[in-house]
């Protein structure tokens, strides 16, 4: 049976990339992840989106207190994902915390699955929802391309990087 190939965009928001929580390094890897996108979407692979969903009250929640910056408002433009990398047809999930934990309750990965994880940002979101998939379906072969993510800083991306590989998930330089 051939491989069933996923793409899984992480939190490829506005607020992340050039708004209230951007980085020069978030702008650096629209073109990589741009061109994943599109590789995907030719093959008619699958191709997930998740969005990172907070309400006005965000300050007010546990980790508002930790980071308190208002970002990824739902329906704000800082929530929506970054207009050229989104595609319609793709699924498109909401998620409140860092990672998302019912990937096992919408989708059925197995041996024959390989699921890729690009986005932002590594050191947090991604991955977290690596290791969150990677607990779930064991049997998927899970990677991560590199070069199509960012961090909170280098070392940051660094060290989530080092983080999956130990954790058996495939790191392309």
């Amino acid at each position: 049976m051939e491989a069933k190939k996923t793409l899984i965009v992480i939190d490829m928001q506005n607020d992340f990339i050039d708004q209230a929580l951007g980085t020069k390094e978030a702008v650096a890897i629209i073109p990589r992840a741009l061109e994943k996108i599109k590789e995907y979407e030719k093959r008619g692979d699958k191709i997930i989106f998740t969005l990172d969903t907070h309400t006005e009250s965000y300050l007010d929640t546990p980790e508002g207190k930790k980071l308190p910056v208002k970002h990824c408002i739902k329906g704000q433009e800082g929530w929506k994902i970054r207009e050229e990398l989104d595609i319609i047809d793709a699924d498109h999930i909401e998620k409140g915390t860092f990672g998302f934990a019912d990937w096992n309750k919408l989708y059925k990965f197995g041996a024959d699955d390989e699921i890729e994880l690009i986005g932002l940002c590594t050191d947090i979101c991604v991955v977290s929802n690596a290791l969150i998939l990677k607990a779930q379906f064991p049997e998927a072969k899970i990677s991560v391309d590199a070069k199509a993510c960012a961090g909170v800083s280098k070392e940051l991306h660094e060290a989530a990087l080092a983080t999956m590989k130990s954790c058996q998930i495939d790191v392309i330089e």
